[in-house]
């Protein structure tokens, strides 16, 4: 006979995984629909049944270390065909939102971005950053004016000093990736710790994965959700448009200072500030906030509209997908508040533009935007295995 597993259940691993969106769980009742009309799992021990199982006993090893989670993209066929609406779909969703939290450094960070309640007290921090800034460091004129209360001008220097921006993201972004670092690390210990060994190299692998991720190939072999591709397509290339806008004007601003060392001051009107159309700069911005602004008003209009299908209604995944639709949203506001020259609207748009960037960025190892990375090192992972969708 086969030797037998003592289960030691987690039962604060169940309570989580219910209280972030999972609650359906105890429906299950393995008749395993679920892995056999997902497009998406392997031919080999398939999810998301054993999946399932494990979170239904509390086996926190076992999830905690299982690749299978990841390669899950919420199509939701497996809830749309489930006879019991045990919808695994939601329940994985959960177990990924489990394990991003459980490995946050620091572990209270981790917490608070997964409680409503803590959500005030989030804000609160760059609030009163910012706000100092603005008081205590304005920009004044001549005659010791503060130009953003007097200055016909509109320019966003007057109101929050470039120069301390630019300090406080560079600043807070490396201390906030190397946090990151410690839960990214400790997940693919993990990951090699409780499976087989690589067959494909790392390299190799990472780029499979990422041009899988960049083509979107995997959302559209989903059936029930596959229309959420495009929304997620924007939202995508909307944010990776916004950072290489973000570091541009990082260059503008700084490059200028340093010029006159490598004789090359006749370029200075090159880095003229504000940048507008039709500066290649300006383009990629406004073409990415309005990705970001389409893309997240399409996938929170289909939430708003079939929440039995979409799934993943928990609150990370609220939060996260109105933060990043905020950041769009706040941004191109900016933008046009400027152009059409109203000082206050402009400045009230950009204070809340940074507002939503410096929180979707600082709690960024806490929040579900840290599935981005835990995604890909769990499918860099499960392809140098060899664990693949069968279609």
């Amino acid at each position: 006979m086969g030797g037998g597993i003592l289960v030691n259940p987690d039962l604060n691993l169940i309570r989580e995984i219910k209280k972030a969106g999972g609650d359906s769980l105890n429906k299950c009742y393995q008749c395993a629909t679920c892995s056999v009309v997902c497009n998406l799992s392997p031919q080999e021990k398939p999810f998301p049944r054993k999946e399932m199982l494990w979170a239904k006993w509390g086996r926190k090893e076992a999830l905690m270390a299982d690749p299978d989670l990841w390669l899950c993209f919420q199509c939701n066929d497996c809830t749309k065909y489930c006879p019991r609406n045990a919808r695994p779909g939601d329940v994985l969703a959960a177990v990924r939102t489990y394990i991003y939290k459980s490995y946050a450094f620091p572990s209270f960070m981790g917490r608070a971005l997964a409680s409503p309640a803590a959500l005030p007290i989030l804000l609160i921090a760059p609030l009163l950053i910012f706000l100092a800034a603005i008081f205590l460091f304005p920009k004044t004129g001549p005659d010791g004016e503060i130009l953003y209360l007097t200055s016909n001008a509109i320019d966003f220097d007057y109101f929050l000093r470039h120069s301390f921006v630019d300090a406080l993201f560079v600043a807070g972004n490396i201390l906030i990736f190397i946090f990151a670092a410690v839960g990214f690390l400790r997940f693919w210990k993990a990951l090699k710790a409780g499976g087989p060994s690589a067959k494909v190299s790392f390299i190799s692998s990472l780029i499979q994965v990422m041009r899988e991720i960049l083509t979107h190939t995997v959302f559209f072999k989903c059936e029930t959700n596959r229309s959420r591709a495009i929304g997620h397509l924007l939202l995508f290339f909307g944010f990776i448009g916004a950072m290489i806008t973000t570091g541009a004007v990082f260059v503008l601003i700084f490059a200028p200072h340093y010029l006159h060392l490598l004789g090359l001051e006749r370029f200075e009107a090159m880095f003229a500030l504000p940048i507008n159309l039709p500066n290649p700069i300006k383009i990629i911005g406004a073409l990415s906030g309005l990705a970001l602004v389409i893309g997240g008003g399409l996938l929170i209009i289909r939430r708003w509209q079939n929440k039995d299908n979409v799934g993943a209604n928990g609150y990370a995944d609220y939060l996260f997908l109105y933060m990043m639709f905020l950041v769009g949203l706040t941004g191109m506001l900016s933008w046009v508040t400027r152009l059409i020259g109203v000082p206050w609207l402009a400045y009230a748009n950009y204070f809340l533009h940074l507002l939503t960037v410096f929180f979707l960025l600082w709690y960024m190892p806490y929040s579900k935007f840290a599935h981005m990375i835990y995604r890909t090192l769990a499918l860099v992972y499960a392809r140098s295995v060899g664990r693949q969708a069968r279609i």
